[in-house]
C-alpha cells in the first residue's frame, strides 16, 4: 500500500515507522505512518477497506506536517504525490536558509 510514497520517503532520505490500527465501531482499517528525517513528527493516516474482491480500496488519506493542527485531506495517492513533493521541497529549503542564519549569527558574536 502507497509504494510510491514510501518510496519517495526513502529516496529523499526520510524514515518512517508503519502501525496498524483496527478501529473496533467502524469497518475502515487504519495504517498509521510517522514519518522525517531526524524525528518522526509528521503523520500519514491511511483510512482503508476491502473491495468484494478482497482488493483494499483506499478512502481517504490524512497528512500531517511538521505537528499541524489541521490535516490536509487526499483521496489518492496521486494528489498527496503532488502535495509532498512540492511542500517537503520548500520546507527543506526554508530549515537550510535558517541553518545559514543561525551559523551567520553565531560567527558574528
Amino acid at each position: 500500500m502507497l509504494n510510491r510514497t514510501k518510496k519517495f520517503l526513502r529516496d529523499n532520505g526520510y524514515y518512517y515507522k508503519k502501525t496498524y490500527i483496527r478501529p473496533l465501531l467502524t469497518p475502515d482499517n487504519v495504517y498509521v505512518f510517522r514519518f522525517g528525517k531526524k524525528h518522526l513528527d509528521n503523520r500519514l493516516i491511511i483510512r482503508y477497506g476491502h473491495k468484494w474482491t478482497g482488493r483494499q480500496k483506499i478512502n481517504e488519506i490524512d497528512l500531517r506536517l511538521h505537528k499541524q493542527k489541521h490535516p490536509r485531506i487526499f483521496k489518492d495517492e496521486n494528489s498527496l504525490m503532488l502535495y509532498l513533493e512540492s511542500h517537503l521541497q520548500q520546507h527543506e529549503e526554508k530549515l537550510k536558509q535558517l541553518k545559514i542564519q543561525e551559523k551567520e549569527k553565531t560567527e558574528s558574536k
